[in-house]
């Protein structure tokens, strides 16, 4: 697997910077003051100076040395604002306006990123997705060719042979209906992503059915999807549709779809909507015995990531050195 070590390697040849839009919480708190003690990745924490002093005080972390930065006194204040005028002329966004906005943490984080202040953020230990997403659509935008933000989730768990089994799953998060293009789209990111931990992507679209033993147009939207992302995708194993079993056994796969290359053998699974996607990997998470983490937003300009309001300070950790290895 590519691993944590290699991802703090890579880091510590180019150090990067990232943002954590909540620099009183104490789960931010102690991964800073983690992240403080190396030197691969700089945390810069979003907040008024004392209460992130005091907050860090009070539960006992060292963050000497962290950049703190309050949107009531900063320095550039003025040319963030003007900036996301410009970014939001469209909208008809006036200063007074976007004052108000960028008084939020995770909008004015995400500034602090596009302004090129940070590498990356990482947000929402304290609100949700849409609130990490929404700011990081409306400043930093989509890549180039790409039409939609998507989402990801990196499972991981130790292997009978001693190295991890790593699964990646999209769109687990994000996209709660997604059209069949948009599909194509998540498994062309989801694979690209599952690279980076040093998995050979083998992508199967999930469904109820296998290569048409069910009807429906849920199993078309997945039949469709499979084969236009074959088309997109020439070099990526690919097969579709296929039911979770076929998809991952060797002995069911030889029946339901022989000659298959993927079928038994799905290292990559794409869902068909975000119900299925979000109970798959937490059923995998809770019941295999797997690690999960993400969500990771794919599709984006700039890393920009979301924590689970649940995470502890391990997984924020994790995350952090995750979303800064994107840039």
């Amino acid at each position: 697997m590519y691993g944590f070590g290699t991802m703090i390697e890579q880091l510590k040849k180019n150090p990067k910077t990232i943002v954590f839009t909540e620099g009183t919480d104490p789960r931010i708190l102690e991964a800073a003051s983690r992240l403080l003690a190396s030197s691969f990745l700089h945390p810069i924490l979003v907040g008024n100076e004392e209460d992130v002093l005091k907050a860090a005080e009070e539960a006992g972390y060292n963050i000497r040395g962290a950049q703190i930065i309050d949107s009531n006194h900063y320095d550039r204040f003025d040319e963030m604002v003007e900036r996301f005028c410009e970014i939001r002329k469209n909208k008809g966004m006036t200063p007074e306006e976007a004052r108000k906005v960028l008084a939020q943490p995770n909008y004015f984080g995400t500034m602090l990123v596009e302004m090129g202040v940070a590498d990356s953020l990482l947000g929402g230990a304290t609100y949700s997705t849409a609130d990490t997403v929404r700011p990081a659509l409306q400043i930093i935008k989509t890549k180039p060719g790409h039409s939609i933000v998507s989402s990801c989730f990196i499972l991981v768990r130790p292997g009978a042979t001693g190295e991890n089994e790593v699964l990646a799953m999209g769109d687990c998060a994000i996209n709660i209906n997604p059209t069949e293009d948009e599909l194509v789209e998540i498994a062309g990111e989801t694979a690209e992503c599952a690279k980076i931990f040093g998995v050979d992507p083998k992508i199967a679209f999930l469904s109820y059915s296998t290569l048409g033993s069910g009807k429906g147009p849920d199993v078309e939207k997945m039949r469709n999807a499979a084969n236009k992302a074959k088309a997109k995708y020439p070099s990526l194993p690919i097969e579709g549709e296929l039911q979770f079993d076929a998809a991952v056994s060797p002995r069911v796969a030889r029946t339901k779809c022989p000659g298959s290359t993927v079928a038994g053998h799905a290292n990559t699974f794409i869902f068909p909507d975000i119900n299925s996607g979000n109970l798959g990997y937490k059923i995998a998470q809770r019941m295999g015995n797997f690690e999960a983490y993400g969500p990771i937003l794919l599709g984006l300009n700039a890393p920009i990531n979301d924590l689970s309001r649940g995470c502890n300070a391990i997984e924020v950790y994790s995350m952090a050195i995750i979303t800064a290895a994107l840039v």
